[in-house]
């Protein structure tokens, strides 16, 4: 699993770099979070919510629980038709899993201040390295799935899962009522 994490941020180092000369006249900056909270589904893969997970399970134990409260709210409130905003977002505006965030939140960096009337706009060489990166992000985790962050961390949270994605095996019917309730896609 080493293997895939050091593969994971070698696709962010590269989009970043890839990036940068956009991101100069991007109007984002730290406490925006117009995105995390208007964005709407934020959707990873499954290598990523691992990183999370693993991430949240190095931080104190009451942090854990308001996060883990959190996931489990925003899956209820999808699962209503709900939109409601990242799980991660503080309340200082910052967020709680910033050094792993996942490739949805490292790609998204505006060209002007971003309001409901004014939604982000994004470079289309940006969005098109994008792709690119997503398309590489998928065959990666390819015994994994894509969904919206919430539901690939519960997911995770499931032990019998978890154990089947750590060992490299791919058992998709396992998971395909939950995948159909949540959205999720198989990477392959």
């Amino acid at each position: 699993m080493e293997e895939k994490f050091s593969a994971l941020s070698e696709i962010y180092t590269a989009f970043e770099r890839e990036t940068a000369p956009f991101r100069e006249a991007a109007a984002c900056t730290r406490g925006c979070a117009f995105c995390c909270a208007e964005a709407g589904s934020i959707d990873v893969v499954t290598l990523e919510g691992l990183a999370i997970g693993n991430a949240i399970a190095r931080m104190p134990r009451p942090r854990q629980r308001a996060l883990q409260k959190a996931v489990e709210k925003d899956v209820r409130g999808r699962q209503q038709g709900l939109r409601s905003p990242c799980p991660f977002l503080l309340k200082n505006a910052t967020c709680a899993v910033y050094p792993v965030r996942p490739f949805p939140c490292r790609r998204i960096f505006s060209l002007h201040r971003c309001s409901r009337e004014r939604p982000p706009v994004i470079h289309r060489k940006v969005m098109e390295r994008s792709e690119e990166a997503i398309r590489t992000l998928r065959r990666l985790d390819d015994t994994g799935y894509a969904g919206h962050i919430s539901a690939v961390l519960l997911l995770l949270a499931d032990p019998d899962f978890l154990s089947v994605y750590r060992s490299g095996d791919f058992r998709p019917e396992r998971v395909a009522a939950y995948g159909k309730r949540h959205g999720m896609r198989i990477n392959r």
